[in-house]
């Protein structure tokens, strides 16, 4: 039998007990929630609708603002519910639906940020041959491995969890459903949980931060050879924000997943969690899209009553 569990339902702690403190993040999630949400359904709305919007850039964009959905929604919603009716229980299949989908959006996340870093790389390093290296087929086969290595790493991380026996403490000290607090739930041995673990990070989030970086030292290295300070500025501009965010979203990843599940300490951890789940879905919009001219003339276009 493949789940040998006994635990039918979890009790997802939240982030804080604390009921005064509760009453203020239920408003503060319901925000970011509407922002990430509203945000990133514009960015997908206003690039279907707008044939110039139909090149490899904004097809990227696009799918990144769809992984935000998904990580923002199979969280957040039910985060709010808990909150707003005390019911802090989710059933065992309704924990391995959100972990299923929270690691494919984490994953899908990760190497997104790499192949957009690999767009602006071409984009700026070779100019002129841009569209001949990023064309259609390009930026299909490159979506196709992004989603196939986001469905591995789930399935994979997710059928392990399946295999665990789950047979007496169910309290999840956590605000959803994530692979270290269950391992730490766990009364099998939870080790090759932990060294796949070990694996896909090292792999997805080490490996897809190094290439990203390098990425973007190519890119500075061409913006110094532009000759004029204004194109320079704003170059460095773009280029910065979208490294703050990169790491922002890398560095918590990294940190959260590389140790194994003894070593967490769940009060500190579920602050870092918030970053890459909440804080850099919400990001994204603001940084890589609403700031890029062509964006907001697509916005507008969409939605002519928008004045941005």
């Amino acid at each position: 039998r493949m789940n040998h569990s006994i635990v039918t339902e979890f009790l997802v702690l939240g982030l804080t007990k604390n009921p005064a403190l509760q009453g203020i993040l239920f408003f503060v999630f319901l925000f970011i929630y509407l922002v990430a949400f509203l945000g990133n359904t514009l960015i997908v709305v206003a690039t279907i609708y707008n044939a110039t919007l139909h090149t490899p850039m904004y097809i990227l964009l696009l799918a990144l603002a769809i992984v935000d959905i998904v990580c923002t929604t199979t969280i957040i919603p039910k985060m709010l519910w808990a909150m707003l009716t005390s019911k802090k229980t989710i059933s065992y299949g309704g924990c391995m639906s959100q972990l299923f989908f929270f690691t494919w959006s984490l994953g899908a996340e990760m190497v997104l940020f790499t192949t957009m870093a690999y767009d602006r790389y071409v984009a700026i390093c070779f100019p002129l041959h841009y569209s001949t290296i990023m064309n259609h087929y390009m930026c299909a086969a490159l979506l196709s491995i992004v989603m196939a290595i986001a469905i591995t790493n789930s399935w994979v991380h997710t059928g392990l969890i399946l295999r665990l026996t789950f047979c007496g403490p169910n309290t999840i000290d956590h605000f959803f459903c994530e692979i270290p607090p269950l391992l730490a739930l766990s009364c099998s041995p939870v080790r090759i949980n932990e060294v796949m673990v070990y694996v896909a990070d090292i792999t997805l989030a080490v490996g897809d931060f190094t290439l990203t970086c390098i990425s973007y030292a190519f890119i500075i290295a061409a913006i110094l050879r532009i000759r004029t300070t204004e194109g320079k500025k704003k170059a460095f501009s773009t280029c910065s924000s979208h490294l703050i965010v990169v790491s922002l979203y890398y560095s918590p990843v990294i940190y959260t997943y590389i140790r194994p599940a003894s070593s967490y300490t769940f009060e500190k951890d579920k602050v870092v969690a918030a970053l890459y789940t909440l804080v850099t879905p919400t990001l994204n919009p603001i940084v890589y899209s609403f700031r890029n001219k062509e964006m907001q003339t697509g916005i507008r276009k969409v939605f002519s009553i928008l004045k941005l």
